[in-house]
């Protein structure tokens, strides 16, 4: 028994089995430093799938589609666009933020989906946009009106304010849903004006917002210039404000929030490229450029031009990054200003 105990023990010190296990390691450390760096020289080798929010048809799907063949002209690889609505876009931003970092999941998102969702569903989400997804390139901006019924008196901001303190609980307003910034947006305004109005929520967006301005339903809302442009220009909704800083091309007779006394409120929607947060910044670098060679376009300005929407690529994924987590926090205290909570 003695001999065999020594013996165990001189097998369980024995410095080429320590120096065998040094080996392999050291050698497991390495190996993932060349495969990453492999990945980002090929990358993409195969399909790279886009994650969109929402169905078909809304602002966030269109540029989707618009971008998605241009940078497989540009990488040499099907973009697939890949819809999956549902949960206020909760759904595709959980899936994009679950998949594997390596560039071949990514997620376009916007305003809603990436800087609000984080407050407004705090309770419910199992991710958090702001840690687990990490910004590629702004793409768009999109402006937004406030558009009423023409059979509405109000034709300005002010005139909407009076009628509201003249006719308390009549004021109704549609928005896109609980906590979405077209409701957080005006509940911004109601405050700063001193005025109570009706939330109407429709959870098909302007695809259902539209039908109840143009049937008076609801009275105002503030709702993207892409969907309501054309009702604006055949005098079937009446734009009473815009968003921009400056005014818009398209309403040229319409006047700013700030300049009827509300700077800074209303939001211009934005769409974003995104990836899981641990993608390594070789291939974040790589989208991007991407990204900016091809919205940079003349011909792609102008289509989308016509579509109201304005190129906004950001001048790196840090930059765009840094900005969707600043939003998110200025976002986090509109949301809890006005005690917005959706469990």
């Amino acid at each position: 028994m003695d001999r065999l105990a020594a013996s165990r023990r001189v097998r369980a010190f024995d410095p080429l089995r320590v120096v065998r296990y040094l080996v392999l390691a050291v050698g497991a450390l390495l190996l993932p430093l060349p495969a990453a760096a492999q990945s980002a020289d090929n990358y993409p080798s195969r399909p790279v799938k886009l994650l969109i929010p929402y169905a078909p048809g809304g602002a966030t799907d269109i540029i989707a589609r618009h971008i998605s063949p241009k940078l497989q002209e540009a990488l040499g690889q099907p973009f697939v666009v890949d819809n999956r609505p549902g949960a206020s876009g909760n759904i595709a931003l959980e899936a994009a933020a679950k998949a594997a970092p390596d560039g071949y999941t990514l997620e376009v998102g916007n305003v809603s989906t990436n800087a609000i969702n984080e407050s407004t569903f705090a309770d419910v989400m199992q991710i958090r946009p702001s840690r687990d997804l990490v910004g590629i390139s702004k793409l768009v901006e999109i402006p937004h009106v406030v558009v009423a019924a023409t059979s509405f008196p109000p034709n300005s901001i002010a005139e909407m304010i009076e009628w509201a303190k003249r006719n308390p609980g009549k004021l109704n307003y549609a928005s896109a849903g609980l906590g979405t910034y077209p409701q957080l947006d005006m509940l911004r305004l109601l405050k700063a004006a001193g005025i109570e109005a009706t939330h109407i929520p429709y959870k098909g967006g302007a695809g259902q917002m539209l039908p109840a301005l143009l049937s008076g339903e609801v009275q105002v809302s503030f709702i993207n210039l892409a969907s309501t442009i054309e009702q604006i220009r055949a005098g079937r909704l009446k734009a009473i404000a815009t968003t921009m800083p400056t005014r818009l091309a398209e309403l040229p007779n319409v006047p700013t929030m700030a300049e009827q006394g509300f700077p800074g409120i209303g939001t211009n929607a934005w769409q974003g490229l995104f990836a899981p947060a641990a993608t390594p910044k070789p291939i974040l670098d790589k989208l991007h450029a991407a990204v900016v060679a091809v919205l940079s376009r003349p011909e792609m300005k102008e289509m989308l031009a016509q579509q109201l929407m304005t190129v906004a690529v950001s001048k790196s994924p840090q930059e765009f990054t840094d900005q969707v987590r600043a939003e998110t926090q200025a976002w986090s205290e509109v949301v809890r200003d006005n005690k917005v909570k959706i469990d």
